[in-house]
């Protein structure tokens, strides 16, 4: 970010006292002096103002540039020009160019303005302002005291008001506009945001929506679609335009002093679409809108988009990044966006109940272990349990979900009386659960045997049973995921059982299905402690 030194000669100490309190400002918006070095001049501008920032390159296309020049002066917008720097340029320490315009300086443009002159030739005009007042004017065609103005009707001058210019203030022709400056560097403000700018109250106001949101690892960090295993899982987010319109899209992250490498993908989707996107989706559909990647703390997109629903999913390149987000969508039309979601829901049981005819060999094997180990009832408990399962399941694979605390968990799964033991049948069930269970762990376990990445979890309890929304989700996965973003075969079964012993409660306590329940505190404390 580029600031006015403080170290002024004596005529610039306001000014220097000025910069110095607008450092002191913005060390305290980011907590320190060190997270300034990572910002850039369009950061600056979008802290100081809250709008949004775009980088347009104006030697790309002259034209069209001339067009978004006509719109945006019309809009709530701060439009300025800037010359950045080559690499000669930065050898030789140029710091301005022959006709007087500083390199990296940001001029203000106010203003395009069409004007003939005597002899009936129309000539394009651009109103800048240095923003370092006077000294260092232009000094090219069209400048204050230029000839040029000599061409020109007094109508003409009087209502470009040549005479009353502010100090730094100038004109310059279109032509030589595009050839000296290669950017212009533009912040969008809302009706919120435009509100304190006075040049801005006569203009059209932006229509803004804007969702904040997070990427946290193994809920919504799926990163860019390079990963497409876990791409679905980033924030869905839903945008509805009413009619045709360029709209600017813009995701600004939070990470200050580790930025992350960040931007976003857009798709066609139709408008009454609720429910958040599966991974199929985008293997099969193309992308309509791709923005750069980049380290930015802020990455916007300018695009042409038909009336319609569009699905927009901000991402981190790499998945398993976290960090903060706001995603903001700038248009002069009405628009929508909202964020899908899945509400919970139990697609199928989880527990799986054991075949009346079946009569295996191992399950006679369990039997004798089970009867050796069970009271006079022919039941256990958790501690029989956990002796039980170590001497019947075959590798330590699948006797990670041995432990004392999954035992405990199936025996207030399984057990329906409240006495907390088992019988033989309700032991069947568990085995039959669990061969099933380790098949859909292993159908999302690619790369390593008894490993499950966090980001697939949500597919793997999918496959179980259970439709998660993201917020149950990330509870899970911050009981659930170890050092290293995985879970292994003991926490999925554990992810489970606690999953099942929830829904269970809550549909014994709504047996309308009206989707609410009314608890006391008794109740309530018991049914947590349930689960």
């Amino acid at each position: 970010m580029c600031w006015p030194q403080a170290e002024e000669p004596s005529g610039h100490m306001a000014e220097a006292g000025v910069a110095l309190k607008l450092r002191l400002c913005v060390r305290r918006l980011h907590g320190s002096y060190e997270a300034l070095k990572y910002g850039t001049l369009l950061d600056g501008l979008s802290d100081l103002t809250g709008g949004i920032t775009e980088s347009i390159s104006i030697r790309q296309d002259p034209t069209t540039c001339g067009r978004m020049l006509s719109k945006l002066l019309e809009m709530t917008s701060i439009t300025t020009c800037t010359v950045q720097s080559t690499a000669t340029q930065l050898r030789n320490q140029v710091e301005k160019l022959a006709n007087g315009i500083h390199i990296g300086t940001n001029y203000r443009l106010y203003a395009v303005e069409r004007v003939e002159t005597f002899s009936g030739e129309p000539v394009q005009l651009v109103k800048l302002r240095n923003p370092m007042g006077p000294g260092g004017e232009y000094v090219g065609a069209w400048a204050r005291d230029s000839m040029d103005w000599d061409e020109v009707p007094p109508q003409e001058k009087e209502r470009l008001a040549v005479r009353h210019m502010s100090d730094g203030e100038f004109w310059i022709s279109y032509s030589d506009f595009v050839k000296t400056f290669t950017h212009l560097e533009v912040v969008h403000l809302d009706s919120d945001t435009s509100r304190d700018e006075p040049s801005l109250h006569h203009k059209n106001t932006w229509q803004m929506r804007l969702y904040q949101g997070a990427w946290q690892r193994g809920v919504s960090a799926g990163g860019c679609r390079n990963n497409p295993d876990t791409f679905h899982i980033n924030p869905q987010l839903h945008l509805i335009l009413s009619e045709m319109e360029e709209v600017i899209i813009s995701l600004n992250q939070h990470s200050i002093m580790e930025p992350k490498v960040i931007g976003f993908t857009a798709y066609s989707l139709p408008k009454n679409n609720t429910e958040t996107i599966g991974k199929q989706f985008f293997k099969k559909n193309k992308s309509l809108v791709n923005s750069q990647y980049t380290n930015s703390r802020q990455v916007s997109h300018r695009c042409q988009l038909e009336q319609g629903g569009y699905l927009v999913l901000p991402t981190t390149f790499e998945p398993g990044q976290e960090s903060n987000f706001t995603l903001r969508v700038y248009s002069s039309k009405p628009l929508k966006l909202k964020l899908l979601d899945t509400h919970p829901s139990l697609i199928k049981s989880a527990i799986i109940k054991a075949p009346l005819s079946l009569d295996g060999k191992s399950f006679s094997q369990y039997e004798a272990v089970f009867l050796q180990l069970a009271d006079e009832h022919r039941t256990v408990n958790a501690f029989e349990l956990q002796e039980l399962l170590d001497a019947c399941l075959p590798n330590d694979y699948i006797k990670s979900c041995a432990c004392m605390e999954v035992c405990r968990q199936v025996v207030l799964t399984l057990d329906n009386t409240g006495g907390g033991r088992l019988k033989f049948n309700d032991f069947k069930d568990f085995m039959c659960s669990l061969k099933y269970w380790q098949t859909a762990f292993k159908n999302h376990t690619k790369e390593k045997t008894g490993i499950l990445k966090a980001e697939r979890l949500r597919d793997a309890l999918l496959e179980i049973g259970f439709q998660l929304s993201t917020d149950v989700l990330s509870i899970l996965i911050l009981r659930y995921m170890r050092k290293d973003g995985t879970l292994r075969f003991g926490d999925f079964v554990s992810a489970i059982l606690h999953l099942s012993v929830a829904f269970n409660v809550f549909e014994t306590k709504d047996p309308l299905q009206n989707g609410s329940i009314k608890l006391n505190l008794a109740d309530w404390l018991k049914s947590s402690l349930t689960c």
